[in-house]
């Protein structure tokens, strides 16, 4: 009896013998922290001595060609910003289709093969946006954001040319990943996140800024039941300097805001932009991450969509 005591009082593994029947209970593990991918941001350094690497596309994303004239970084190829946005049922910022990003990207000689580094508008925001359409169209691993961006560049004194890089148009093919976005048809969509919400498994992440998460006074407020909040921004060091805070504050913070190891976690916005920044950043700390590109502005007006307001996660 002493020795069945023993056994049964194992804290990882318990074998009991009844009548014959053996029962093995094994104690839950941690989830392991998810590993970070550290090759999904280049810096200005590394950037700099591969800029004559014929396997590295540097793509300045913007809407407005006048600032891309006004001065890149060398050989950088222009990507349009619109061109990658669609308006779909009244929702601006959604993926247009398969074939019209196929033929932006090929048009300006982006191929199959070779690392493509991403700078842009907004703090960064429109180069996150490219990122999410290109891991959407399979090809996520190979790009990476510049870290600081053309800001950065800048303040470096490196040099900037203002004649648009000449490129040839490339065979570019795209390798569809569906499971990135949470985005089907509007009544699949909104069943799927809503059934997800009380899942211990699924995260969902609020990019917006707390002002709106919580409820302001304006037309787009409240969040979704259950999400947490952490505005984009808060993922740069500063509004002046615009590189990534260190991994292992990205990892306190969301850590802080509920996220746990080993979770699925599906961000949103308003429109789905600052979410993109939000999904480049959790796809950078290893998360298992998707985007639910509609955002706010279609569940806030779906029938039946419960929306809730404070400051706390409900």
């Amino acid at each position: 009896m002493k020795l069945m005591t023993q056994i049964c009082g194992l804290p990882l593994l318990a074998i009991c013998l009844c009548g014959g029947i053996v029962l093995t209970a094994t104690a839950q593990t941690k989830p392991a922290a998810p590993k970070v991918r550290s090759e999904l941001i280049v810096s200005t350094d590394w950037l700099a001595r591969n800029l004559s690497n014929k396997n590295v596309f540097v793509l300045h994303v913007t809407s407005n060609q006048k600032t891309y004239e006004a001065g890149h970084i060398p050989g950088a190829r222009f990507l349009n910003l619109g061109e990658l946005l669609a308006t779909r049922e009244g929702i601006a910022n959604e993926l247009p289709p398969v074939e019209q990003l196929q033929k932006v990207f090929a048009a300006i000689g982006i191929g199959n093969e070779g690392k493509i580094v991403l700078y842009g508008d907004n703090n960064g925001l429109a180069a996150a946006r490219a990122f999410f359409t290109l891991d959407y169209l399979g090809h996520g691993n190979r790009a990476a954001l510049l870290d600081g961006g053309l800001e950065k560049w800048k303040a470096e004194k490196r040099d900037v040319q203002t004649q648009p890089a000449v490129t040839t148009a490339a065979s570019f093919t795209p390798r569809l990943r569906p499971e990135v976005l949470v985005k089907l048809s509007a009544m699949r969509d909104l069943s799927w996140v809503a059934a997800n919400v009380a899942d211990g498994n699924v995260g969902i992440l609020d990019a917006r800024p707390e002002e709106q998460y919580a409820g302001a006074a304006n037309t787009r407020t409240g969040h979704i039941p259950g999400a947490a909040n952490v505005f984009w921004m808060k993922h740069l060091t500063s509004a002046s300097d615009l590189t990534m805070k260190p991994a292992s504050e990205l990892q306190k913070m969301f850590a802080e805001a509920g996220l746990k190891p080993g979770q699925k976690v599906i961000t949103y916005c308003n429109t789905g932009m600052q979410a993109s920044h939000a999904y480049f950043v959790l796809k950078y700390l290893g998360y298992d991450v998707s985007m639910y590109d509609a955002s706010f502005s279609e569940w806030s007006k779906a029938e039946g969509a419960a929306v809730v307001s404070g400051k706390e996660r409900k």
